[in-house]
């Protein structure tokens, strides 16, 4: 899990987010204020995880930007562990708080390989 934890390290400081494991998968949670499900897509492969987010802003029109620090949109590309099982993952955002659960694959995960004689 290092290579996770060391890209969850090299996240810009805006992103405010939580890289928990325990014994059966892991927890990704990120916070993302102004994302819904419509626009917000997460997407694994190749043993990696893609979250895209954008967020609108309403900007009263009497207003105008003195300083903006609040970025639209999040694009991060995460390692994922060897033992992560994405095909099984699942994703909910609450109140602007993504919690993306990626279940480890267990020992039973495997692939026999028939072998004919020649």
């Amino acid at each position: 899990m290092s290579a996770l934890r060391e890209a969850f390290a090299d996240l810009p400081d805006a992103v405010f987010a939580d890289l928990l494991e325990s014994d059966d998968g892991y927890l990704l949670v990120v916070d993302l204020p102004g994302v819904t499900a419509d626009t917000l897509d997460v997407v694994a492969r190749d043993g990696r995880v893609s979250i895209e987010a954008r967020r609108e802003k309403d900007v009263p029109a009497e207003f105008r930007y003195e300083r903006e620090d609040r970025s639209l949109f999040l694009d991060v590309d995460l390692p994922l562990p060897p033992d992560a099982n994405p095909e099984a993952a699942d994703a909910e955002i609450s109140r602007g708080v993504l919690e993306l659960s990626i279940p480890k694959r267990t020992s039973t995960d495997e692939t026999r390989i028939e072998i004919r004689d020649a």
